[in-house]
């Protein structure tokens, strides 16, 4: 630098420039009240479960929406009718296991989806939508508002749900 010569400033998003407006830079953080949740209602009969899955995932963060954060429960509540009926492609129905573990040695339990969909036909796709949400507090929070229901049937008219566009 030169003896007379100023150093120049290029100040930062406060700074004014001459006939320019200011351009608010701060990112956008969605607070609890201004959350709107719906209700969806899903058919998953003759449905594939990963693909069925993914959309009910992604609408549970709420990651269709304008107003999405990753650290914000923006989502809404999704009503799947009939998830005794959802398909799955190849040999899953007897290739594919459900593993628990007990805690003690040997405690190791594996369940085929053929015996999990006579069972509990509800834990097949609400598994599949849990390994697909944040595996912390976040993602139990949004894992509760998916409700499951094995029949046509479900408690939740009043919500006047619509369907979840597929």
């Amino acid at each position: 630098m030169t003896i007379g010569m100023k150093r120049r400033y290029h100040g930062g998003p406060a700074k004014r420039e001459a006939g320019r407006a200011m351009v608010d830079r701060r990112t956008y953080s969605p607070k609890a009240s201004e959350i709107q949740r719906e209700w969806f209602l899903v058919d998953a009969e003759g449905l594939t479960l990963g693909r069925l899955a993914t959309v009910i995932a992604s609408t549970l963060r709420g990651k269709n929406k304008p107003t999405y954060a990753p650290h914000v429960d923006t989502g809404d509540f999704v009503i799947v009718v009939n998830a005794e009926k959802i398909q799955v492609t190849g040999a899953k129905e007897t290739a594919k296991f459900y593993y628990r573990h007990s805690g003690y040695p040997g405690g190791l339990r594996a369940t085929m989806l053929r015996d999990v969909r006579q069972r509990f036909p509800e834990r097949i796709l609400r598994s599949a939508v849990k390994g697909m949400l944040p595996h912390n507090t976040l993602g139990e929070a949004q894992l509760t508002k998916l409700k499951i229901y094995a029949g046509t049937d479900h408690p939740h008219a009043a919500q006047q749900p619509k369907p979840l566009p597929l």
